[in-house]
């Protein structure tokens, strides 16, 4: 197997020679598909093996699912290959790793809110890798920190960029070195398994603050406009033969409610008309029954396969299925939403049509809310065609063909 001069650089930091030897722990941050997890898990495992007998160690991600998926699954054959016998019990989410006559247990943990401190409190252990770390919260990275007293115990850290003010950049990044951390910055070219043709598909994947932070590696803030690339070129009108429709919907009672009509061919996903209704300004509100009037005028006889809500609009939802709708709840993952319908909107999978007006509107107006405390968000206003268009792009367009990309880079972030 191939490695670039980083990955190597992290794989023998910890043995005796490097010049790096002494740090205490070591993080692996920069663009996706970099090639940092593999190497940094790849180097934990030989480390802790090496190095200590019948000790207890921690795998940490944002899930546990995460770290079976994105560290254990590409992992474990290789580890096997390298002669470790790997034994995993599920049901206790741990992994028992044999290497000769030394025996370790790794633990998994999953880090995703502030209660998930106490799930690691208590532990003694001689070492940690968290991947994702910039996904979890102060609190359970800290705890794994404190959780780490064996005598020659090292943490482990690999992620993406975030907002330059996240906790994890100002405390470790920026610390690095008054912490013994070995920081090493990694972009997409220190990956030797991509080849120049899927380098270049990566950086089309991505724009404006997404592009720095995945395909830079650059640790950014999110700011102006959410789609900053959306402009009339991604608007035209849908051909003949639409089929598989869908009507996608984001609920307001004071707030606007805005429904859009979906219809693919070729593997395309046309978003042909729209209803939207702004109570405010139109100083009225509508029922529950009025809007689900609305939808089915929208859907004018059409055969929709299923309605996608906001998961919040309970009574609207119940609405449509007492008059027969079928009705899904919609992905609310923000952030990985908008990743994903940029993506399907640069690649030609999402196409806006000329009719919807209020859409194409609120596209020139949704923007980033300046925060101070490091956390991505988008502004309140203006965002309620894009609610429901990032509903459809999440819940029905990835799963039905149109997030190609997608899959190559998510992982698991909400």
């Amino acid at each position: 197997m191939e490695f670039s001069p980083k990955q190597r650089r992290v794989l023998t930091w910890w043995r005796p020679g490097s010049p790096d030897r002494d740090k205490q722990a070591i993080i692996c941050d920069g663009a996706v598909r970099s090639g940092k997890t593999l190497c940094t898990g790849l180097s934990f495992f030989c480390w802790a093996m090496q190095s200590f007998q019948n000790r207890r160690f921690a795998l940490c991600g944002r899930t546990i699912v995460s770290v079976r998926r994105n560290l254990l699954e590409e992992l474990l054959p290789l580890l096997e290959g390298m002669g470790f016998r790997c034994r995993q019990k599920t049901s206790q989410n741990l992994l028992e790793v044999r290497l000769g006559r030394r025996k370790n247990t790794f633990y998994l943990f999953g880090g995703k809110d502030e209660g998930s401190a106490a799930l690691i409190q208590g532990l003694t252990l001689a070492g940690a890798l968290l991947d994702e770390a910039a996904l979890m919260p102060r609190s359970f990275v800290e705890q794994a920190a404190a959780r780490c007293s064996v005598s020659g115990s090292r943490l482990w850290f690999s992620c993406n960029p975030e907002s330059p003010a996240h906790w994890f950049y100002q405390e470790w990044i920026l610390k690095a070195e008054e912490k013994g951390v070995l920081r090493i910055p990694f972009s997409m070219e220190d990956n030797p398994g991509l080849s120049p043709q899927m380098l270049e598909r990566y950086r089309t994947m991505f724009q404006g603050t997404f592009y720095r932070r995945f395909v830079l590696g650059e640790w950014v803030a999110a700011e102006g406009l959410v789609y900053d690339f959306f402009d009339e070129s991604f608007v035209r009108p849908a051909p003949e033969g639409l089929e598989e429709w869908y009507i996608s919907c984001d609920y307001g009672t004071v707030n606007p409610t805005s429904m859009g009509l979906w219809g693919r061919k070729n593997g395309i996903w046309y978003r042909t008309a729209e209803f939207y209704y702004d109570a405010r300004k139109r100083h009225r509100q509508k029922t529950d029954e009025e809007y689900a009037d609305a939808l089915a005028e929208l859907a004018g006889g059409r055969d929709i396969r299923a309605v996608i809500v906001d998961p919040a609009a309970a009574s609207f939802i119940e609405t449509l299925r007492r008059r027969g709708w079928r009705v899904r709840r919609a992905d609310n993952r923000v952030l990985s939403g908008i990743r994903l319908t940029a993506r399907l909107l640069k690649a030609g999978k999402l196409v806006i049509c000329p009719g919807c007006g209020d859409a194409i509107r609120e596209f020139a107006l949704y923007r980033w809310e300046e925060q101070g405390d490091g956390q991505d968000r988008v502004r309140k206003e203006n965002d309620h065609a894009m609610d429901e268009i990032r509903y459809f792009a999440a819940t029905v367009a990835e799963g039905k063909g149109g997030g190609v990309y997608a899959g190559c880079v998510e992982r698991g972030r909400f």
